[in-house]
């Protein structure tokens, strides 16, 4: 079953040009503000979060873990989104698996404010998957379930995915520090907000 939209005939499409500037631009703002959290030993939310546990818990890179816990999440996306959907969303996460592998060998970091690094690392995850959302694709994971229960139930991605990410972060207790969850939650809401205020049901036509 396909997800019905309201979407009709005349609404203008993105040209393929154009999605594939959106998914370069969407992952690269998406693997800075990846670099940001990292460097501050912070995490996020999302599938992002959770290969962010597995690395403090393994040692093993994050875009080798990012990839590999994305796998499972791509026959929810075949069957609900459609095929499109699919190729859109599983070249977006090997472009920020192969991202987040190269920015600390062209970027380095030597020190960065926890706070600072939450707000800015949220607010470019969030644009970022902003512009990957209006491509009709996405960072895999629960960034599929998000976006099918807004197209199904009107429910706003933003809020949802808050939800998910308050779990995630709960869950990171025993890795890192009281205080750099708190710091973390920061992050979150920030990058949570950007997607409720800006990616409604029927705001934006183009798909």
């Amino acid at each position: 079953m396909k997800v019905k939209t309201s979407m009709s005939a005349t609404t203008p499409r993105h040209t393929l040009l154009e999605d594939i500037q959106a998914l370069l631009s969407g992952t690269l703002l998406v693997s800075l503000g990846v670099a940001l959290v990292g460097k501050a030993g912070l995490i996020t939310g999302g599938v992002v979060g959770l290969a962010f546990l597995m690395h403090y818990a393994t040692g093993i890179g994050f875009g080798i873990l990012f990839f590999l816990v994305n796998l499972p999440f791509y026959w929810l996306a075949l069957k609900k989104l459609g095929r499109t959907f699919v190729l859109k969303t599983f070249t977006a996460v090997a472009l920020l698996s192969v991202l987040t592998e190269i920015i600390p060998r062209v970027l380095e970091i030597e020190r960065v404010n926890p706070v600072y690094a939450a707000v800015t690392g949220g607010l470019l995850m969030g644009v970022g998957l902003l512009i990957l959302f209006r491509h009709r694709a996405s960072l895999g994971g629960l960034n599929v379930l998000v976006l099918y229960l807004q197209e199904r139930y009107g429910w706003r991605a933003g809020v949802v995915q808050l939800a998910f990410d308050v779990v995630i972060l709960l869950a990171s207790v025993p890795m890192i520090s009281a205080v750099s969850v708190g710091i973390s939650l920061i992050g979150a809401v920030v990058l949570n907000l950007t997607l409720a205020v800006n990616h409604r049901p029927g705001r934006y036509m183009a798909i």
